[in-house]
Formats: C-alpha cells, structure tokens, sequence
C-alpha cells in the first residue's frame, strides 16, 4: 500500500490545493479507509466559501462527508466492534461526535457540541490529517460510524446511502413521522427530494405529490419512478390549489422543504393540513419569513432536521440493496479530485447551463 494520501485541502475561504499527507499509523481501535467515491453536499459550497453555521472553519480542513469505500486496514479492536475485514465495502456517516458532551452522552452525537464531523470541523492540520473524502485515504476515526454494505452495492449507489437516502429514512420516516396513508407533499426535485420521495413510498404514503419548476422537467418526470403520484410545476400551478382539489382541502399530513431557498418553507407551510408536520432540512441562504399564525391555528409542527445516524442508516441500506429506485441514475457529474472546485461549482448552481442533480468525486480518476 502507499505511503501517503493526496487530498483536496480547504486553506481559506475559496481556496482550495492538493496537499499530500503521510497515511497515519493504525492500532486496534482506528483504521483507514480507501475511498471510492465522495459526493459533493449541498452544504459543500457554503464550506468552501467559509460559511461559520458551526462557528469558525477550522483551516486547513478536507472538504467531504459523503463517503464510500474498501477497509484498507483496521486494527482488531475496531473490525470487531464493526464487523467488518479489510476489503470490506462500507458507508461511513458524517457525524462520529466526541462521546462526552451532554449532546453523544444522550445519543445525539449528531448534534455534537465539539463538531466532531467528517470534511467540515476537523483540521488536517495535524495527525492524522485524513478527516475529509476529497481525498485517496480517510482516517478511520475509533469513534466513527462504519456500515458494511457488501459486494451487491455499487459504489455509485453507496455513496448516495448515509447521506442521501438516510437523511430521507431519518427526516420524513422516522423523525416526520410519515406513514401509511399519508398525503405527503415534498417540495424540490433534487438529490434529497428524491430519496425522500422514495422514503414515502416504502412507507406506504400516498398520494405523494412533488413539487418544482418549469426547469426541473426531467428531476420531475425521475420523481415518478421514485414514487410520485403527482408533480406540480410550481411557475405553471398554484400548489396549494392542486393539493387542495386533490385532497377535498385537506392537504398534507407530511411536508418537507428541500429546496434550500428561502421562499420553500413559506410554500412549505402552505401546503400542511390541520396538525401536519413541515420538515425542514434547509440551511437557507438568507432570512426565512413565516406566517406563523398558520402554524399556531392549526396546531402545525416546525419540525428541523439534520444529518443522518446510526438508526437510519440501517433501512436506508436495505432500501438501496433491494433496488426498487433507480438510485445511481441521480449521480450526473463524475470528477476526478483534480475537478473539485469545478464539482463545488457545479453543485453552487454556478455553472451556466448545467443542473446537476449529484456530483461525486472518484480518486482513481
């Protein structure tokens, strides 16, 4: 095996180099990880530009938290507690926490209050450097969250699991609560719309409506095979005016924003029913405004949700391993770690003419 790890190193807001790291060595309870692929988050830009949402960037750092790959090696401690040998193919989740803050010691280690998240809050700085995907090697943290998911999934669908498809388990299923017979309104037809289309429909809601734009025909038409009963374009159709005709004015028991823009929660919010629950995953770029008088009147949860875990995790591979959706089908754009800073461009909406859905980075390339 190699000696060293080349890496996409964030040094500053914008600035972005190739750094090599000696790979770390490794006793009983930590490992190191070969990446396959890592995708490009939605939260990717706002890193690179220096976003402070958790506090000041802990410069240099690895951008990357979307993570598949094969165990490289792995003391005996830690593949016991995993379960796992070397070669094994695992997802590993963005958050690890530091297992002693009031946050990890009630299990909600993502929510850490010491940030300890892949490719986004720890420093390469020092050993053992490897805490982001942009990279060849990641370290295996001992407190780091690894899923074997096997031979039967591709890395281009494992890739999509932890942070895609298990945000979509945790936030509608199991924190939103939906369920069967659920009238579930999902607003944006991106990566996370998606999965979380698909995330209704193996929880037996219905009918599931999706709504977009004009532009996001194809992302539109994708819906249907993810789930979708109906998809609304919202520069064509008053929403709010579909699902109420649709539902004899009931409208949606289960709601959730994934645009990302500030005007979704509001739309958002319109489109929940007496009692519904409205799931925002959204950091939004710039101030929200709500009419919360709807929210009061008819008792409506504001429900916020963030990263996935452990218990999500679980069902959201078995939903990828028994290939109902056509998950690789949302992985556009293939870059090599060379492209990073395009790839964060691409997914920034800053590319004229592109409108990808996942962006991932592949180090072989």
């Amino acid at each position: 095996m190699q000696k060293t790890s080349r890496a996409v190193v964030l040094t500053g807001p914008q600035t972005l180099e190739m750094r090599s790291y000696p790979l770390p060595e490794i006793g009983s309870e930590d490992g190191l990880l070969e990446v396959e692929l890592v995708g490009v988050c939605g939260s990717d830009p706002g890193i690179y530009k220096g976003a402070t949402t958790f506090g000041p960037r802990p410069f240099p750092l690895i951008l990357g938290h979307e993570i598949v790959g094969r165990v490289a090696v792995m003391g005996a401690g830690a593949r016991q507690r995993h379960g796992v040998e070397i070669g094994d193919r695992v997802v590993i989740e963005y958050a690890m926490g530091c297992g002693a803050c009031q946050a990890c010691l009630g299990g909600h280690y993502t929510t850490c209050e010491n940030k300890r998240f892949y490719g986004s809050m720890i420093s390469s700085q020092n050993p053992p450097h490897l805490y982001g995907g942009y990279s060849e090697y990641l370290y295996i943290d001992p407190l780091a969250k690894v899923h074997k998911i096997g031979e039967d999934i591709s890395p281009e669908v494992g890739v999509l699991i932890c942070a895609v498809l298990a945000n979509g388990v945790r936030w509608l299923r199991q924190i939103g609560g939906v369920s069967i017979g659920d009238t579930v309104a999902i607003v944006g037809p991106g990566q996370q719309g998606l999965a979380a289309t698909a995330v209704a429909k193996e929880s037996g809601a219905g009918p599931i409506f999706v709504v977009g734009l004009s532009r996001d025909s194809a992302r539109l038409a994708m819906a249907k095979r993810f789930g979708a009963d109906e998809v609304i374009v919202a520069d064509q159709q008053d929403p709010v005016q579909v699902l109420s005709q649709a539902t004899g004015g009931r409208l949606a028991n289960v709601v959730m924003d994934a645009t990302g823009h500030p005007s979704g929660p509001e739309l958002a919010l319109s489109l929940a029913g007496r009692r519904a629950t409205v799931v925002l995953p959204g950091m939004y770029k710039g101030p929200v405004t709500l009419n919360l008088d709807r929210a009061v009147l008819n008792e409506i949860r504001l429900q916020g949700v963030f990263s996935q875990d452990f218990k999500a995790v679980g069902p959201a591979i078995k939903m990828a391993r028994q290939g109902r959706y056509p998950l690789e089908e949302l992985i556009t754009h293939r870059l090599p770690l060379e492209q990073a800073e395009y790839g964060i461009k691409l997914v920034a909406g800053q590319v004229q003419g592109e409108l990808p859905l996942k962006v991932v980075l592949d180090p072989k390339l």
